[in-house]
């Protein structure tokens, strides 16, 4: 049994890796075809009657740690310097106002039609505002360098900014002036702890001798991030800092601190950490999206009473996304299209106190919404403009 598990787990994986590099050619987004997979997996374990122990409890630790990973690999693509600032500012606006507007505008909605208290609701609508950086970043990989950089910036700072909306909604019982400045002070402290983690850090980066360097570096960066989220603080934050840090040295090589991290030695080291955390990335992402497959239940997918409510916010989300780029000047095609859902939404579901759930929002439609946003993006990218010709 040992020898076929570790068999069958490498074949995933490779063909995993298959779909990444042909996606440049089919143009269809490997999360697709990861989720197809892991249902295919399902469907054949049920019919040779082979029982697996529950992974329930292994999706929302595989969601977190990719969700860490895929953060720090796109800070450490992030380049800071005045050129990047008016892309900088268009992210920022497309990623924070329509995260608001559907947050709020979803919440109303489940509030009128389902009669739950807006708080709950607008809880359990935040999920459907973030977009996916771990479907985004991977499936924007051929499109043109200022679009692939327009959503590598979104889609993280939608990260961050919607964990930190729903963090501040769910731990507070009421929104309040003291609350609000509680949650900044939570701001200010862990952007405090993020430049004395991120000085540690790059020291033992650049420092460190022994030939296992990379795994401690990417372990403490875990580990400083759930400690964090035990104390409410919002850690993504922090990576975010260390990898714009990490990925954008030449801009700070005229500090004097700087100086004594030794910054050509530690340019080489970040060169290789970068390779290592796609590495990483690229293999905790896709055991997510395959055993998440694995988990969705036919049923589920095809659920009749929730599909209405699914295609809704699919419509509204395009609605929103589509005034807000005309509204900065960005082109529609394909950027309209790159809005999925995925690890976050399923990372903010799981996430909800059973005291905040509200029927409305089940386990079909996060699937539904995944599924379809995932399919639009696939469209867009096949007919859009903006990509890059191979």
């Amino acid at each position: 049994m040992t020898v076929a598990a570790i068999i069958v787990l490498c074949s995933l994986l490779l063909l995993a890796y298959v779909f990444e590099i042909s996606a440049s050619k089919t143009r269809i987004p490997s999360v697709i075809l990861l989720l197809l997979l892991g249902g295919m997996m399902r469907q054949l374990l049920m019919f040779f009657q082979i029982n697996l122990p529950d992974f329930q409890g292994m999706l929302p630790i595989l969601g977190t740690i990719g969700l860490i990973l895929i953060v720090l690999e796109g800070a450490l693509e992030l380049e800071l310097n005045r050129s990047k600032l008016p892309i900088i500012r268009k992210s920022i606006m497309v990623a924070s106002i329509p995260l608001l507007v559907l947050s709020f505008g979803l919440a109303f909605l489940f509030m009128y039609f389902g009669g739950f208290s807006y708080k709950d609701s607008l809880i359990n609508a935040i999920p459907f505002a973030v977009i996916s950086s771990a479907i985004a970043i991977p499936s924007a990989r051929n499109l043109s360098k200022a679009n692939r950089e327009f959503v590598t910036y979104e889609s993280s700072i939608s990260d961050i900014l919607g964990v930190l909306l729903f963090n501040f909604i769910a731990l507070n019982q009421y929104v309040s002036l003291n609350s609000i400045w509680i949650f900044l002070l939570e701001l200010i402290l862990i952007i405090a702890v993020s430049f004395v983690s991120v000085s540690g850090l790059s020291l033992l980066l650049s420092r460190i001798k022994h030939q296992v360097s990379y795994t401690p570096v990417i372990l403490l960066v875990i580990l400083i991030y759930m400690v964090s989220k035990v104390y409410h603080l919002p850690g993504l934050i922090f990576i975010l800092v260390f990898g714009l840090f990490l990925g954008n040295l030449d801009e700070f090589k005229g500090n004097k601190w700087i100086q004594k991290l030794h910054p050509e030695k530690l340019s080489k080291e970040v060169v290789k950490f970068k390779e290592i955390t796609v590495e990483a990335t690229f293999l905790v992402r896709t055991l997510f999206f395959l055993l998440f497959g694995y988990l969705m239940n036919p049923s589920e997918i095809f659920n009749p009473d929730t599909i209405l409510w699914a295609l809704g916010i699919i419509v509204l989300i395009m609605v929103i996304r589509a005034i807000q780029l005309k509204l900065t000047g960005m082109l529609l095609s394909p950027l309209l299209f790159i809005a999925p859902r995925g690890l976050i939404t399923v990372l903010l579901f799981l996430a909800i106190e059973p005291a905040s759930n509200i029927s409305i929002v089940n386990n079909s439609l996060v699937i539904q919404v995944i599924l379809i946003s995932a399919l639009v993006m696939m469209v867009g990218l096949m007919t859009g403009k903006g990509r890059v010709e191979t």
